[in-house]
């Protein structure tokens, strides 16, 4: 009889969080695969838990993930970790769910923290309907198609982003979005320095301008809504472009400042000019 694949969700920051079915499972499992074993083992260490670690990465090959598989047809009960929070999403352990799903194994959740859920709860938008996006391409041609695929999504969209990449993600996002759409950062989610930023996308851009991106960045960006309710007509926003333009602006930074303010995209603006 084959053993079962436990999903174990842990703490995103604060190891306060840490379940009591948690512990027990990972006491309990024959051995725990883990994104990052070096992370993994302060978690079990605060925790006195003595159990074998596997690594099991998105460089991981296909070797290693049936290596795990037939441990667990053999019978062994396996505990699968991320780094923080709910494995298997974004995570290279989809990998191992879908292997067990084909092999008949058992698959068994122990629910924990997730970020995606407590930056959607924290951002104060209506999230009844949102869309989890994770961390957007950074090839160019992926991330431009990934952004006009999204331009007119009405829910709530919900990213990641490493602090390094932020600014650039929200130069991107008022291009395709526009300047006005409402946007919560939530950084650093449950420990010390957590903090929650709600601006508008321009106003987003100015702070980052000046501040430097710390720590890791949930990014809850509000989805477009009615027309009317977002935009004025094009000739009023064209009648904005060319007055920049004669006060000397060149066309595309005067399409790009009122592509900001208007909600329509600076290459739209630029195409009607």
């Amino acid at each position: 009889m084959s053993g079962i694949l436990y999903i174990v969700g842990t703490p995103i920051g604060n190891m306060e969080d840490i379940t009591l079915r948690q512990l027990r499972i990972l006491k309990e499992v024959d051995f725990i695969c883990a994104e990052d074993t070096r992370v993994t083992i302060k978690l079990l260490n605060r925790c006195e838990i003595k159990n074998e670690l596997v690594s099991f990465h998105e460089h991981s090959s296909r070797n290693d993930a049936q290596r795990i598989i037939d441990r667990i047809l053999s019978g062994q009960n396996c505990g699968i970790v991320t780094d923080a929070g709910m494995p298997c999403i974004s995570d290279p352990g989809e990998v191992l769910v879908r292997m067990c799903i084909e092999n008949g194994i058992d698959v068994k959740v122990v629910p924990g923290p997730t970020a995606v859920a407590s930056a959607a709860a924290l951002s104060g938008m209506n999230v009844r309907r949102f869309t989890f996006e994770g961390f957007i391409p950074v090839s160019g041609k992926e991330r431009r198609e990934r952004l006009e695929l999204l331009k007119n999504e009405t829910a709530v969209m919900i990213f990641y982003e490493a602090p390094h990449k932020l600014r650039n993600t929200l130069a991107d996002m008022a291009e395709y979005f526009g300047g006005e759409r409402r946007i919560a950062l939530c950084r650093e989610l449950t420990k010390i320095h957590e903090e929650v930023l709600r601006f508008t996308l321009a106003d987003s851009l100015k702070y980052y301008e000046s501040t430097e991106p710390r720590g890791e960045y949930v990014i809850v960006l509000e989805g477009k809504r009615p027309e009317s309710a977002v935009k004025p007509d094009i000739e009023k926003a064209l009648e904005q472009v060319r007055r920049l333009v004669g006060m000397g602006e060149k066309p595309t930074d005067a399409c790009k400042a009122v592509a900001k303010e208007t909600g329509f995209r600076k290459s739209e603006l630029y195409s009607a000019l």
